[in-house]
């Protein structure tokens, strides 16, 4: 935990806040207005955005912050970061000239682009600052499992817009974090009361105190800071104090941007001599340094408040700052992505003593005793300066037995595999944590969960139990449970999955996550789940019931468009297995994959359909199939036609081969165990040819190689059949597609699969068109 610090040098922290603000927009104007521009495009960036958090970010990157803590960085405040890392020497001057250019600083923080330490990325507004509740439910993990020392905990931190209060996923975040009680959690709000169309909404803030405080967190509004406490001491000040509540957002942006003559024009208006004292000894530009002097600019009050709240109570603090702070259009409400033209930029650079040609002068306009101090501030920062170098093989990954049953589902496969491990134990087994947001039972986890019980850090008692009652669920709660149960909301489940999945990279001690869902339900968390990749946090998403097999529960429960949302999503490995023997392969492959350097995560694709197995001769397809596909029924050499299935539909590709082999001469089976995986060697082959000649073909090539060059291919899987009637343009062979491509309704399987031309006959008949009419 954060130990007490030394007392700060105030001053040193409030030059500070005047350097990350000039570093900060002057990174921003280099961009825009210095750098070339070939294509003569708006580079962007967030000077006014930068600005309001300056010295927030100071109070906590040179005083507050420990080297355990880790912190989400606004989005639009990314330049300061780097202007942080810029005066700690971890981010070069190079990096910072090619700000939003290519290979240079990342326009929001990221960590695998950045060259800096990120903690977390950013940019989606909203994830990065839920994720940090995630991440504090991670660390408490690893505490209760022996993973961390007590002594090497640090604390989660957030910094947000105002306007990012207004995502919807914050709110299901705080719900479930109350519910785990979590702690060393603090979300710091920049309150400048601007978003990027308007002022925000005054009402709004009067309710946050509650909803937090309701849901355990302490809620610490830093709104005064200490000019205005002391205005407020003097003759008036209580009628200034009265006005400043009272007034809105926008009156109170309108009156920062047009001065001090216009502060005094109005508050004489509504308060006359109430106020006369305080207008009478200030002028214009006290009267503005007085009413713009909110707390959260304020260093002595950051330092103050944040010092005051080194428990492990999960804290929020409202600063009040005002967006653009410093810069020529603050308060302005078009500021957003507002930029100073060159000869504002000139201005500010002279009122800070910077010589032209030392814009990027670390310690420039300050004066010999002044720059020791901040320098000196600098080297006392305590945050990390490096990237933590990374886990990889952690575990040696066992031969994982093939769950016995001449019929079975791959969601039951899935059941019985995990609790084989379970029972098998050993490095793997204890450092899988397992997730789901209320379908634990009906995502096959259940037995898992009876072997290895829930996390929880206070004890829980299965009151069932205890009373006698019959269930097939035996499930208590401890510090040593390996499963996190979390409501119904899907966003919060990928958000889990991408903490733990960097448990490695915060906290030195990698975990496999395995996260299960329904299929169709991926996309309602599908932000969330591009941002865990995005981070390259590597988990096992396990999603069931595939396509249409859920059948009586009718199209809301029924997938479509999953595997096209896999073929499109970077660090993200799709498998849809058929069989029981191909799942243990694939769940061993994913394992291996999630502890490579060059691995990601994986999506495996179930179904609660039971199929009769298929024997194998010898182990041969093993390598196909985790390369994306391998013949079930090989074609003779120059075979016109092909069959080509992916996961549920393997009984119907197999009846219809059994029915077309005698007409269709040589006629092959296809399985296809990932799509996605078959595409990306495709295009990588394709990309090859034009960068650097033609290279070895891929595995799709490969596989269809034996086929005549002109055969057709039948292709269907129980979703989208745009996943594969793509393989037609790998040898420009014609293709017939069958698949889902709208919503369905309740019914037996056999009554879809008729509907839907997905059944024995519609094979038949697509390959009668294709093959047998020519």
């Amino acid at each position: 935990m954060l130990k007490t610090t030394s007392a700060p040098d105030l001053e040193a922290l409030r030059l500070l806040d005047e350097r990350l603000r000039w570093l900060s927009a002057w990174t921003i104007h280099n961009a825009n207005h210095v750098r070339p521009s070939p294509d003569g495009l708006k580079v962007g960036g967030h000077q006014a955005s930068c600005a309001s958090m300056t010295a927030i970010m100071a109070a906590l990157y040179f005083h507050a912050l420990g080297p355990n803590d880790r912190v989400a960085v606004k989005p639009h405040a990314g330049p300061v970061l780097h202007a942080i890392h810029y005066l700690l020497g971890t981010q070069s001057r190079e990096q910072l000239e090619a700000f939003r250019g290519f290979g240079g600083a990342q326009s929001y923080p990221s960590r695998t682009k950045d060259r800096i330490p990120v903690d977390f990325s950013t940019g989606s507004v909203g994830l990065g600052v839920a994720v940090t509740a995630f991440q504090s439910l991670v660390q408490d993990y690893l505490l209760a499992h022996g993973m961390m020392a007590p002594a090497d905990m640090g604390r989660m931190v957030a910094l947000l817009g105002d306007a990012e209060l207004d995502e919807g996923n914050i709110y299901e975040c705080l719900i479930e974090a109350a519910k785990h009680d979590i702690r060393n959690c603090w979300w710091i709000v920049d309150y400048n009361r601007q978003s990027l169309d308007a002022t925000t909404a005054d009402r709004m803030f009067s309710r946050f105190d509650e909803i937090f405080a309701s849901c355990g967190w302490r809620v610490v509004t830093l709104k005064y800071g200490r000019l205005m406490e002391a205005a407020f001491a003097e003759t008036g000040g209580e009628a200034l104090r009265g006005w400043i509540d009272a007034c809105g957002n926008a009156d109170y942006a309108a009156l920062t941007y047009l001065g001090g003559g216009a502060w005094r024009a109005r508050l004489a208006q509504d308060l006359g001599d109430a106020v006369k004292p305080i207008l009478d000894t200030r002028d214009d530009e006290a009267l503005q340094a007085l009413m713009t002097n909110l707390a959260g600019h304020d260093l002595e009050s950051l330092v103050a408040a944040f010092d005051a709240c080194r428990d492990e109570v999960p804290t929020l603090f409202i600063a009040y700052t005002v967006k653009g702070y410093g810069l020529p259009f603050a308060g302005h409400k078009d500021n957003h992505a507002g930029l100073m033209n060159p000869g504002q930029i000139a201005a500010l650079r002279e009122r800070m003593g910077i010589a032209e040609g030392e814009e990027w002068e670390k310690w420039a306009g300050l004066g010999g005793n002044a720059a020791a101090a901040v320098q000196a501030a600098v080297e006392g920062s305590r945050i990390a300066r490096a990237k933590r170098e990374r886990v990889w093989d952690v575990a040696e990954v066992p031969a994982i037995p093939v769950p016995a049953g001449e019929e079975q589902s791959t969601q039951a496969a899935f059941g019985r595999i995990l609790l084989d491990l379970s029972r098998i134990g050993g490095a793997l087994a204890e450092r899988i944590v397992t997730t789901s947001p209320d379908v634990t039972v009906s995502t096959n986890l259940g037995a898992w969960v009876n072997q290895r019980g829930l996390f929880r850090r206070q004890e829980l008692a299965d009151v069932f139990a205890a009373a006698k009652i019959p269930s097939a669920q035996k499930w208590s709660g401890g510090a040593a449970g390996q499963h996190i149960e979390l409501g119904i909301a899907e966003n919060n489940l990928f958000l889990m999955l991408a903490a733990l999945g960097l448990a490695g990279d915060m906290f030195g001690d990698r975990l496999f996550p395995i996260g299960t869902v329904y299929d169709p339900f991926i996309a309602r968390g599908l932000d969330a789940l591009n941002y865990g990749c995005y981070q390259d946090s590597r988990f096992l998403l396990v999603a069931t019931p595939s396509g249409l097999t859920l059948g009586p529960e009718g199209g809301a429960h029924q997938s479509i468009n999953p595997p096209l949302i896999a073929l499109g999503q970077p660090g993200l490995r799709h498998y849809e297995p058929a069989f029981a023997d191909e799942l243990a392969l694939l769940m061993e492959e994913a394992f291996r994959l999630m502890q490579r350097p060059d691995g990601e995560s994986v999506y495996l694709r179930l179904t609660t359909r039971t199929i009769r197995q298929v024997e194998r001769d010898d182990e041969s397809w093993k390598a196909d199939a985790i390369a994306g596909g391998y013949w079930l029924r090989p074609p003779a050499e120059g075979a016109e036609a092909a069959l080509v299935y992916s996961g549920a539909l393997a009984p119907e590709a197999l009846a219809a081969w059994e029915v077309l082999k005698d007409d269709v001469p040589g006629l092959g089976l296809l399985a296809i165990t990932s799509p996605d995986l078959l595409h990306r060697g495709w295009s990588a082959r394709t990309a090859a040819r034009w960068q650097r000649g033609a290279g070895a073909p891929s595995h799709v090539e490969r596989l269809l190689a034996p086929l005549a060059p002109g055969a057709g291919l039948v292709t269907l899987l129980d979703g989208a059949p745009a996943s594969l009637s793509w393989l037609g343009g790998v040898r420009g062979q014609r293709v017939s597609p069958l698949g889902v491509d709208r919503f369905g309704q309740t019914g037996t399987l056999d009554d879809l699969y008729r509907v839907y031309r997905l059944d024995v006959d519609a094979i038949v008949e697509a390959a009668a068109e294709l093959f047998l009419d020519d």
